[in-house]
């Protein structure tokens, strides 16, 4: 899995024979700034960028294929042994409005190198059948993370944060809340040239603008109703600036961001998850401890964990995810829910290129 953060490549080795996933090694990739600025760039139209996608899908590629050895290693396995990779490739567009997502990294060249079977497009089915090609864990999430009487929802605050809704005796649902990381992330870069805010230390000494938050908060995006999807063709920093007057104090608008963050999640889950006593989060924004204290604040109701409690590493949750995902289309099932993603019926998902 390499996500909307633009951080890095997150590779696991699980074995889904049993009702719980198991995980059986782990291997992180960090992407450096030049692939980072190259991928950002393909958010928007540039010079030759068809050309451009396509050698950096082939870089990807090769990136995805030489964390296969070192994680195999660290397990003792072998490629032998292995039925498939799950490869959800890198999103550079993401617009269900006109009928198309696109994720890179070439999954053709990903099998040859490995020698493994690779399940890759995972979202453009659901979005052929009208669906919004996003978010598709929730299925995971309603396969492994279901409880027969706690209403539970999960979070998962990575570049954009999506939640899925689990309620006792009711159908599963969920979607994309708003923003996650992505635009702390950017400003954090842009203001400090660091890639985060290290546990929110940055955010917490800024203090809330309310006027900035009641217009970031205006985006229609964020009173549509479910099924909904989003990522950096909406949210990104050039959205952030038109908004800045150009006098705040750096910090003011990291706490704003943060703010906004939690503000949409929460109040994503009292308006279509009421009921709900227990939520876990996921993705690297559980590592926020600012933004994890003050989604508590803000949800007095509910007791917020990570999913490390249940037993699922929150850091390789969305990995595990697409592993699961690509066992389902190996074995012919749908893995979509047409009640999250808006699809009109359930399909199987992804393109199986033979190892």
């Amino acid at each position: 899995m390499s996500g909307t953060s633009l951080d890095g490549i997150d590779a696991v080795l699980v074995d889904l024979s049993q009702p719980k996933p198991l995980q059986l090694g782990k291997y992180y990739v960090p992407f450096d700034d030049a692939l980072k600025n190259a991928l950002l760039a393909l958010h928007l139209p540039v010079h030759n960028e068809l050309h451009q996608a396509q050698i950096i899908g082939n870089q990807l590629a090769r990136m995805y294929a030489a964390a296969v050895a070192p994680l195999l290693a660290q397990a003792k396995s072998s490629n032998q042994k292995i039925k498939a990779i799950g490869c959800h490739g890198q999103t550079v567009r993401h617009c269900p409005e006109h009928g198309y997502t696109l994720q890179i990294g070439n999954a053709a060249l990903l099998a040859e190198l490995t020698g493994i079977t690779v399940v890759s497009d995972f979202r453009s089915r659901d979005i052929a059948a009208g669906g919004q090609g996003a978010p598709l864990v929730p299925a995971f999430h309603d396969k492994v993370l279901r409880h027969t009487d706690i209403h539970r929802v999960i979070v998962n605050i990575g570049g954009i944060s999506n939640l899925t809704n689990l309620p006792p005796h009711a159908a599963t649902s969920g979607f994309d809340c708003g923003p996650g990381n992505l635009l702390m992330d950017a400003w954090c870069m842009q203001h400090l040239g660091k890639p985060y805010d290290s546990a929110g230390a940055w955010a917490a000494s800024g203090n809330v603008l309310p006027p900035l938050l009641e217009q970031l908060l205006a985006e229609p995006f964020f009173t549509l109703p479910p099924p909904k999807s989003s990522g950096r063709d909406l949210f990104n920093l050039t959205w952030l600036q038109n908004k800045l007057e150009g006098n705040e104090r750096a910090e003011d608008v990291q706490a704003t961001l943060l703010e906004l963050t939690c503000r949409s999640i929460a109040l994503a889950i009292q308006k279509y998850c009421s009921g709900a006593t227990e939520i876990y989060l996921c993705g690297g924004g559980a590592h926020n401890k600012t933004l994890f204290n003050h989604l508590a604040v803000l949800l007095p109701d509910n007791r917020v964990k990570t999913t490390n409690t249940l037993g699922l590493d929150g850091d390789y949750l969305e990995a595990i995810a697409f592993a699961w995902l690509a066992q389902q289309a190996l074995h012919g099932k749908p893995a979509n829910l047409p009640l999250v993603t808006g699809a009109k019926h359930p399909c199987i998902l992804g393109a199986i290129y033979p190892g």
